[in-house]
């Protein structure tokens, strides 16, 4: 856990008790769910989607308490190092679905109905202009 986000959590929660605020009365007023408010007061950023939301959090969070989040920002610069986001799968050469393949099953059935119920149509609507006489 890192000693200057902890710093920064116990501002946050100090200044939230002294405006006499629940986690939930700030999660209803900032939109930021009461998980991540705890864990920002705990000094847990660990428990984020991402570090970008992370930022993003304790910046409206700072800014609803009243705090210069900017101001934060440079006095507390190790606080914002996140970690590298831990993906679940890699990227890489033949991971994309390849386009237009038969083998994958009958992918192309529903636009083939689909053609022939507009052909249907057309034809239809053709016929009866044809009988009217509009044609």
């Amino acid at each position: 856990m890192n000693e200057e986000m902890k710093r920064i959590g116990d501002m946050f929660r100090a200044k939230r008790k002294e405006l006499n605020l629940t986690l939930k009365e700030v999660e209803n007023a900032t939109s930021i769910r009461s998980s991540y408010l705890g864990a920002i007061e705990e000094g847990n950023i660990s428990q984020f989607i991402s570090g970008v939301y992370a930022q993003g959090f304790i910046k409206q969070y700072a800014s609803f308490l009243g705090f210069d989040a900017e101001k934060i920002l440079r006095e507390y610069p190790s606080a914002f190092k996140m970690p590298s986001e831990k993906h679940e799968f890699s990227y890489g050469i033949g991971t994309l679905e390849v386009r237009g393949s038969l083998g994958g099953g009958i992918k192309w059935l529903p636009n083939l109905m689909w053609g022939g119920i507009a052909t249907i149509i057309l034809l239809l609507a053709w016929y009866f202009a044809k009988v009217v006489g509009i044609l």
